[in-house]
């Protein structure tokens, strides 16, 4: 078995520089057009906007005073 080629925009992940490579292999074996790429880039923008409307949906959710407890009053 081969050495994982190393690739600076790898950085210091487990996959050790070979995962950029192993892409590009996949991508030539495939023969995947750049729209598709482009499509499932966008997707992944979606899904990470998706999560981020979850986030502040409970954000607000939990800052927000709790209204099913009702008001409190005081006594003279």
């Amino acid at each position: 078995m081969s050495e994982p080629v190393a690739d600076k925009s790898c950085g210091q992940c487990v996959c050790g520089g070979a995962g950029p490579e192993l892409s590009r292999v996949v991508k030539q074996a495939l023969d995947v057009p750049d729209g598709v790429s482009q499509h499932f880039r966008n997707a992944r923008v979606e899904v990470l906007k998706g999560l981020r409307e979850l986030l502040d949906h409970r954000i607000e959710k939990l800052t927000r005073p709790d209204e099913s407890r009702g008001t409190r009053v005081s006594v003279d």
